[in-house]
Formats: structure tokens, C-alpha cells, sequence
């Protein structure tokens, strides 16, 4: 298949230590390469919000304040960009999907096998809630015990840090829940439904 996007940059040699933790085709990066799909918004947290979306049109939206009244959860993991870098032992500070789930569940909101991030000037992308669920995912608003940077998604980006990074979106605001999976921005441009790494899931068509 051609696709209009470069597989990345060219691999760097992988060394002895870190090569169990590399998933295949990628290097690790001790910095934290800045990629988007557009401009950076520059958002504050007075006019931030975040509004879960249920499949029979019910919702739930928290401000600034009340996100930041729930549970925490604190998490460190290794994250894997799509253009082959990875980071190991990022930190992070969050609220966990279990937990805005749940407190989604108590207004009626519809839960759903599939969801859309959909985050501030337009960008969408789609993951399965399983990949979300059991521990597995957050909306973060801390890194490395300071607030998030609007660069790397401030003040709150989704987490899902064993898929490739580009699920991870920056400056989310909505998540809607959905009955049928739909392919968001680069999934519609030829990126991967899902994006496992350790599959080597990049594009459409890949196994």
C-alpha cells in the first residue's frame, strides 16, 4: 500500500539494556520530541473542561476544579511514538478512565465498547475502552511532577501509553463513547485502527 506519510525517521541501534523493553523498530530518546497535528492551542485552566459523551446522548462535563476533585492516580511507563523513538520511565499524574467512567455511569451515560478523543482545534482520534480500561489509561495533567506543557499537550492530554503515542492526544476535551468504531484524523489518513507497537501496527494494512 502507498501511503502519503514517511515510516519515520531510520533506526538507531539498539543497545543489550534497553533492547527488551524497545518495541520492534524503535529507538530509545532521551529527550521528548514535540509532533502535532496542527498548532499548539494554548489553553488555561480557567477555560478548560472535559465532557464524556454516551452513545444514548447522556453526559457528564467537570471544570478545571472539579477534575482536579477526583481520585489521582500516579503511573510510570515507557511511551512509543509512531515515527520510532521511545521514552522510557515517563511519569505521570492523572485521572484514570476507570474512575471518570464510573463517575460517568452515575448520570446515565450509556457505556460503550468503542470511544473518539476529541480534543481542542478538531483533532480526533479512536480507541477501543478496553485499551482504556483496568488500569491502563488517564487524562494527564502532570509530567514528571510539574504541569503538563501546552507542547506536550497541556493542561490535559489522554494517556494510553501501551499503544503509540499518537492515541495519546494532546489537549483532550471530549470523549465521546460509540457503539461502532470510527477511525479518527490519522486513522482516516492511512495510520492504523489500533496502533499496538509491539505488533508494528503504524499504517493500514499493517497486521
Amino acid at each position: 500500500m502507498t501511503t502519503p506519510f514517511s515510516r519515520g525517521f531510520h533506526g538507531r541501534k539498539r543497545s543489550e539494556a534497553s533492547a527488551e523493553r524497545l518495541p520492534p523498530g524503535q529507538y530509545e530518546e532521551r529527550g521528548f520530541p514535540v509532533l502535532s497535528a496542527g498548532p499548539t492551542p494554548h489553553l488555561t485552566t480557567a477555560n478548560w473542561d472535559f465532557t464524556i459523551v454516551g452513545s444514548n446522548g447522556r453526559k457528564i462535563s467537570w471544570t478545571w476544579d472539579e477534575f482536579q476533585a477526583l481520585p489521582h492516580q500516579r503511573v510510570t511507563r515507557d511511551i512509543h511514538c509512531v515515527t520510532k523513538w521511545s521514552k522510557f520511565d515517563t511519569t505521570w499524574e492523572g485521572i484514570s478512565i476507570d474512575t471518570l467512567l464510573g463517575e460517568a455511569s452515575t448520570r446515565g451515560v450509556t457505556r460503550s465498547p468503542y470511544a473518539m478523543a476529541v480534543c481542542e482545534g478538531g483533532y480526533t482520534t479512536n480507541v477501543a475502552v478496553a485499551d482504556m480500561t483496568d488500569g491502563k489509561a488517564m487524562v494527564a495533567f502532570q509530567f514528571d511532577d510539574a504541569p503538563l506543557h501546552s507542547e506536550h499537550g497541556g493542561p490535559a492530554r489522554l494517556l494510553v501509553p501501551h499503544l503509540y503515542f499518537w492515541k495519546s492526544a494532546k489537549w483532550i476535551r471530549q470523549l465521546h463513547l460509540l457503539d461502532a468504531e470510527e477511525p479518527g484524523f490519522w486513522e482516516v489518513n492511512g495510520y492504523h485502527i489500533r496502533g499496538d507497537p509491539w505488533r508494528e501496527q503504524r499504517y493500514t494494512g499493517d497486521p
